[in-house]
């Protein structure tokens, strides 16, 4: 009975609501399953500690998507799904445990953070934030009625369903000029759509697409306007940012590759942030609350790279697992 006691008064204590799930303690809970995130759950139970991952949609982030890495210290060629999978079962195979949640917010409590999700309530003494990046969009009328119907943002899922057909990729970074490389492969012919004159991307990058027959540049041009038929996308819209000049490029496909957006909206009340959303974290991946460290794509730096996502889940286990140790 007086177990029974202790119990309830340490439930009541923690203001859970039944309906949320039990609650639930871990040394380090881990918000993302991408390179990061996974990276930072291998090294935790590494070090003797007791991980949870949250994830909300799939496993591996952006990376699952890439047909060929090829830039990974030791690795000449792997896919990008082959990747994400060995770091899953790396991480599930040293016991780290791996729920499909969508975190709705974290509380810094004095003694523990608590993470919320849909189903569950969850505690752990240190919370390691890797929610990574999604696609920006264009934000122009009829963008969401035609995306799944002519409008992609990952050419490597979709640049199958385009075989000899023409198609268009918007963006002048690497991503851009990979995906370009990667549809002229399959594709009759691929316009890249850039609003400056020159690219952003690596020179190997540009000096790879400049030597394909298949691509043409349509350069200091933003699209303005989608043209669909029978519900599908049949032609882009672009105008000339010099001399206003509109063109319409019939096209079945369009691949958006225009930059990133951090997905870091639910955790600006415990992790401070920059104006465009990034996690203010430095190479020490520490944030502003004690206790709470960015790892990967949603936090400051300058290089987003496969190999600076698995240094930074790294460097933020360890460090989480020392407060862990101190606190």
């Amino acid at each position: 009975m007086l177990q029974l006691f202790s119990l309830i008064v340490t439930v009541l204590s923690r203001d859970i609501l039944p309906e949320r799930g039990l609650y639930m303690d871990y040394d380090v809970i881990i918000i993302g399953a991408g390179t990061a995130g996974l990276s930072a759950a291998i090294y935790t139970q590494r070090a003797g500690k007791k991980a949870l991952v949250l994830e909300e949609n799939a496993y591996g982030g952006q990376i699952i998507n890439t047909l060929d890495v090829e830039n990974y210290p030791g690795i000449a060629h792997i896919s990008g799904f082959d990747f994400a999978t060995g770091l899953l079962e790396q991480a599930q195979n040293l016991g780290a445990k791996v729920e499909y949640e969508e975190v709705l917010r974290v509380e810094n409590q004095e003694d523990r953070k608590v993470v919320h999700t849909q189903q569950h309530t969850y505690s752990a003494k240190a919370v390691i934030l890797a929610t990574g990046v999604t696609r920006r969009k264009l934000n122009i009328p009829g963008e969401a009625e035609l995306t799944g119907k002519g409008v992609s943002y990952c050419a490597t899922c979709d640049g199958a369903f385009y075989r000899k057909k023409d198609v268009a990729v918007n963006g002048g970074g690497n991503t851009a000029l990979e995906d370009a490389a990667f549809l002229a492969n399959i594709c009759r012919k691929v316009y890249i759509i850039h609003r400056r004159d020159q690219f952003r991307a690596d020179e190997a990058e540009v000096a790879g697409i400049r030597g394909r027959d298949n691509v043409e540049l349509v350069l200091n041009s933003t699209i303005s306007a989608l043209q669909s038929e029978e519900g599908k996308l049949s032609a882009v819209v672009t105008k000339d940012k010099v001399t206003g000049a509109e063109r319409t490029i019939s096209v079945s496909g369009l691949f958006v590759a225009i930059g990133q957006v951090p997905s870091n909206a639910a955790f600006k009340d415990v992790a401070e942030q920059d104006p465009a959303g990034y996690i203010i974290a430095g190479e020490d991946c520490r944030t502003s609350t004690p206790g709470i460290f960015a790892a990967g794509d949603c936090r400051t730096k300058k290089v987003r790279q496969l190999t600076t996502a698995a240094a930074d889940g790294a460097v933020a286990a360890l460090a989480a697992c020392s407060y862990v140790d101190e606190a």
